[in-house]
């Protein structure tokens, strides 16, 4: 069995698929690993580090691809005209893809994928159960961008975070709100927590009020009959009604005024990320304020997010950067890749040392996008003539 872990090519990416520690295992489970020269560097990982755990490293990334069964990446190949090379093209059929391919944002590309033959399997779409969970990339990613959130902000807040008192007086702390109490947003309560903030949150699912208070932080939230049942079976934000959006953006309204940072999290899968903060909410806010919005890919939860841009707006800097995992890289990385082995462990047997996948297993079925050169996803697949 061929293993590839290509170079990733897309802008503002820095992390890589495996590490030496990740190709090592793979080793051990029967693959011949190779990987593009230069693959890990943005991650600190040198190609004689990968030589050091076993893999091969070539130069060529169409000898490195046409002849691997198994292709790990962090983002979707790039197609032709995307960039410097179309790496679906330089794939065999049959072969094996997996990695975050964000369906959502380019449907097009899952039709690629299987008029190229690929079995295309995207690691988001691993389900919110037990023995997934040492799979579920959304998690260990989002979980450093929360992280690294509160970092971006207090790069340019212009203030201490944490209550100093000293004898030429008291520094007042800083007072940080949430906006989505999902993995990203605990973590950044948590970070902003640690450096001494007063921290509060709000997210439209009642069962966040326990994991925000447990961090020390302040719940906010509009109750109602609605927010009972706004937790989708996977654990993720439902869009919620247009009455409910108003008296809700009417709380976060009130309470942003008092704030000095907002980090903005609230994502809903497949869909453009909800409005948070509208353009009356960020000039309500005192100058010197700070806006980290890390749904800036999919659209922005503010409303004068530039995407990929660091912005001022009355004074209140809102910094819409992209792939904000990829700033941490090294981390980034290793969680990353310790993912894609959990991933595709189980589909190895290890007596014959080949790939076994079960398609009616239930991680299989969620995640498998295009398979013997059609689109078997459900949420993907043309709708049937009647």
């Amino acid at each position: 069995m061929r293993l590839a872990i290509p170079k990733e090519r897309r802008a503002h990416e820095r992390r890589v698929a495996a590490t030496p520690e990740t190709v090592k295992k793979f080793i051990a489970l029967g693959f011949d690993v190779t990987v593009e020269a230069g693959a890990g560097l943005a991650s600190r990982i040198t190609d004689e580090d990968y030589r050091n755990a076993g893999a091969s490293v070539v130069d060529d990334p169409a000898s490195l691809l046409g002849q691997a069964d198994v292709v790990l990446k962090v983002q979707r190949p790039l197609l032709a005209g995307e960039g410097e090379l179309d790496e679906l093209s330089l794939m065999k059929r049959d072969a094996l893809l997996v990695a975050i391919l964000s369906p959502y944002a380019d449907a097009k590309a899952v039709e690629a994928y299987a008029k190229a033959g690929v079995t295309s399997m995207a690691l988001e779409f691993v389900p919110r159960i037990t023995r997934a969970q040492s799979m579920d990339v959304l998690s260990s990613q989002s979980n450093l961008a929360g992280y690294r959130a509160v970092l971006e902000a207090i790069n340019v807040y212009d203030r201490a975070m944490p209550m100093m008192m000293t004898a030429a007086g008291t520094v007042a702390p800083a007072r940080v709100m949430v906006l989505g109490a999902g993995v990203a947003g605990l973590q950044a309560i948590a970070t902003a927590r640690r450096l001494g903030a007063i921290v509060s949150a709000t997210d439209v699912r009642p069962a966040s009020k326990e994991q925000v208070e447990s961090l020390g932080g302040k719940f906010i939230m509009v109750e109602s009959e609605e927010t009972k049942q706004a937790e989708t079976a996977g654990g993720y934000a439902k869009e919620m009604s247009d009455d409910y959006k108003r008296r809700q953006a009417e709380l976060v309204a009130e309470t942003l005024k008092k704030q000095d940072i907002a980090i903005c999290t609230a994502l809903i899968p497949g869909r453009k990320a909800p409005t948070l903060i509208n353009d009356e909410m960020v000039y309500s806010m005192r100058p010197g304020s700070v806006i980290v919005d890390l749904a800036a890919e999919q659209g922005g939860n503010c409303t004068l997010t530039k995407p990929g841009e660091v912005v001022e707006v009355n004074g209140v800097t809102i910094i819409g950067l992209f792939n904000i995992p990829s700033r941490i890289s090294a981390d980034a990385s290793a969680l990353y890749a310790k993912n894609l082995l959990n991933y595709l462990t189980p589909l190895v047997d290890t007596a014959s040392k080949q790939l076994a996948i079960n398609w009616q297993d239930e991680i299989v079925a969620a995640t498998t996008l295009t398979r013997a050169g059609e689109v078997v996803h459900p949420n993907f697949k043309a709708p049937s003539a009647t």
